[in-house]
């Protein structure tokens, strides 16, 4: 036994050094630090790769851990590599004087990213306090443009892991589902005084409150995507009722004040998956996005091909509204004659009860007694985003059997005819078999002027286009809520963006911990929070390779990386040796 720190094999370092190149985060960091004045004094490369190691091994991104990383736990070749001293030949003054370098170096990289640099040392008083933060929010050229970079950097850094997913295929299969959510994320600093009219240390940070809590969290939100999966009712011949196998990486990630550009966030992380040339699936979300204007969520969203499954609060549940004389049940458009029993079926219908429905015969047999009358789906979304939906008792195979629609189209009647009744399908396609709507027994009598009827039955089809419903056209989604095909849709997505959350949150490198992400301010927290996601995803495509193939470390996906040239210094220290070369990866695009 010896009280020896072990040392951490250079391959790693390689590894991980590679990485960081590889996102393009250290081009852009660098571009932002060329022009800056003083000396440049530690590179900045060497912080964050310090900033990975320790988070590797130790599940930290505390500046003093990555000290003791760099001065006691590198081999000579790796240290070499990095520029840090041998630790040999320092005393504690000289192994101070290193750690003041790491600081002022992370230092110079939130000062060059920060909009408005002011002490975040103490607590300013509430009118400075609120100087700083307007500069996070208002439109000057300059500080937009430093909350851009400081955005690509967050992005290109959790990219970077996706790109080595994608590149060895494990994507295939995958149908484009994604989960998102806005988790908490914990300050350190106490939150603002009022009695003493002092700001918190975190002068952008904000309560959060989660769903069905009335107790705040003190922090930033982050908004994150999981790369989901739903279930398949009929089964998958690889992969069970799971449609497809695949690593559930997280995808994107955005830091905001809460409460603040939460669907816009949501929509900068799906964009920034566009050139991967992923499908769009189905987008899973919770009742924070549902209340999002629909300019800021679910259009964006649906111009980037999503499908939405969304669910709703107590109050929002049941008859929405209506357009075009239709109805807006639970997000779907539906015939004007649905019974008002089952259109109401979900009215003041609480979580416990949605979550409870498998046990709830009643509701699941109003539920599909619902499906006969929503409007079906004629033509998908055209470049503008506009659908053709008709009426349910209009087309060669009608769902309901509709004396309005009868009379209005003069539809005969059906000739009689000898119908099977051991052939299912031909006994639930004839009239008799199908619901009937309800109509007033005086327009039974004598149809009324088409005029005064609603627009949907004066003609077969409408169309929808985006915004047209105008408030209410956030409520709309793509599957007819608490339906089967909704629940195999939204319980399994969501529950892999939750457990995305409690792995993000476990006692590994735990994001809710705020004592492992000391920095002050929001710039120092974004970075620290992409290098935390990064590292996490690297260790869940270990653990997924391990599981599903049962490969070894020695062919873990960092070993994928190429190594981007001038990257290793190329003078030989210590022993002698250049830093090891690292393999090249293989193409499976083809």
């Amino acid at each position: 036994m010896t009280d020896a720190p072990a040392e951490i094999p250079d391959s790693k370092v390689g590894q991980l050094d590679a990485l960081l190149h590889e996102s393009g985060a250290i081009e852009l960091i660098d571009t932002e630090l060329e022009d800056r004045p003083g000396p440049k004094g530690l590179p900045i490369r060497t912080v964050l790769v310090g900033l990975l190691l320790s988070l590797h091994y130790h599940r930290s991104a505390s500046l003093a851990d990555v000290c003791r990383v760099l001065l006691d736990e590198l081999r000579a070749p790796a240290r070499g590599w990095l520029g840090v001293p041998d630790p040999r030949l320092l005393d504690d003054h000289g192994r101070h004087a290193f750690t003041r370098r790491v600081y002022r170096s992370f230092d110079r990289l939130t000062t060059a990213l920060d909009p408005f640099r002011c002490d975040r040392r103490r607590r300013l008083p509430a009118d400075e306090a609120a100087v700083a933060v307007a500069a996070w929010e208002d439109t000057d050229a300059e500080r937009v443009r430093r909350r851009v970079v400081l955005q690509e950097i967050s992005d290109r850094l959790i990219l970077t892991t996706v790109h080595l997913a994608h590149r060895r295929g494990l994507f295939k299969g995958w149908r484009g589902d994604i989960g998102v959510d806005t988790t908490p994320v914990p300050a350190w600093h106490h939150e603002p005084c009022k009695r003493r009219g002092l700001a918190s240390v975190e002068i952008t940070a904000g309560w959060h409150y989660c769903a069905g809590s009335s107790e705040g969290i003190f922090g930033h939100s982050a908004t994150l995507l999981v790369a989901a999966s739903r279930r398949h009712p009929a089964g998958h011949p690889q992969a069970g009722r799971r449609v497809s196998r695949h690593p559930q990486l997280l995808l994107g990630l955005v830091l905001d004040t809460p409460g603040k550009r939460t669907g816009p966030n949501a929509v900068h992380a799906l964009t920034k998956l566009v050139p991967f040339g992923f499908p769009a699936g189905i987008l899973a979300s919770d009742r924070a996005y549902t209340d999002q204007v629909s300019e800021h969520f679910a259009q964006p969203a649906r111009r980037l091909g999503y499908q939405l499954v969304l669910d709703y609060k107590k109050v929002q549940r049941g008859v929405q509204g209506t357009h075009q004389g239709a109805l807006l049940v639970d997000g779907s458009l539906a015939c004007p004659a649905m019974p008002t029993a089952l259109a109401q079926a979900t009215l003041g219908l609480g979580d416990e009860d949605v979550r409870g429905i498998d046990d709830n015969t009643r509701l699941r047999e109003q539920i599909a007694a619902r499906e006969p009358y929503f409007l079906r789906l004629k033509e998908s979304a055209d470049a503008r985003g506009a659908i053709r939906l008709q009426c349910p008792a209009s087309g060669p195979s009608p769902k309901v059997v509709c004396p309005r629609f009868n009379q209005i189209h003069q539809v005969p009647a059906p000739r009689p005819a000898v119908v099977d009744l051991t052939n299912r399908r031909a006994t639930t396609a004839h009239t008799a078999a199908k619901p009937t709507t309800a109509i007033p027994q005086a327009e039974r009598l004598r149809a009324l002027p088409k005029k005064e009827l609603p627009q949907i039955c004066q003609q077969p089809t409408i169309t929808v286009r985006p915004g047209d419903l105008g408030k209410l056209d956030k409520f709309r989604q793509d599957r007819h809520y608490l339906h089967p095909a909704w629940q195999d849709a939204y319980r399994p997505e969501r529950a892999n963006i939750e457990g995305a959350n409690g792995r993000l949150k476990s006692h590994g490198i735990d994001i809710a911990d705020p004592s492992k992400r000391l920095a002050h301010g929001r710039v120092a927290q974004t970075v620290l929070l992409a290098l935390m996601i990064c590292s996490a995803n690297l260790q869940m495509l270990f653990s997924w390779t391990q599981t599903t193939t049962g490969t070894t470390a020695s062919s873990s996906f960092v070993d994928e990386i190429t190594e981007p040239e001038g990257t290793t210094p190329a003078s030989i220290i210590a022993n002698g040796l250049p830093p090891p070369p690292l393999p090249v990866a293989a193409d499976t695009s083809r």
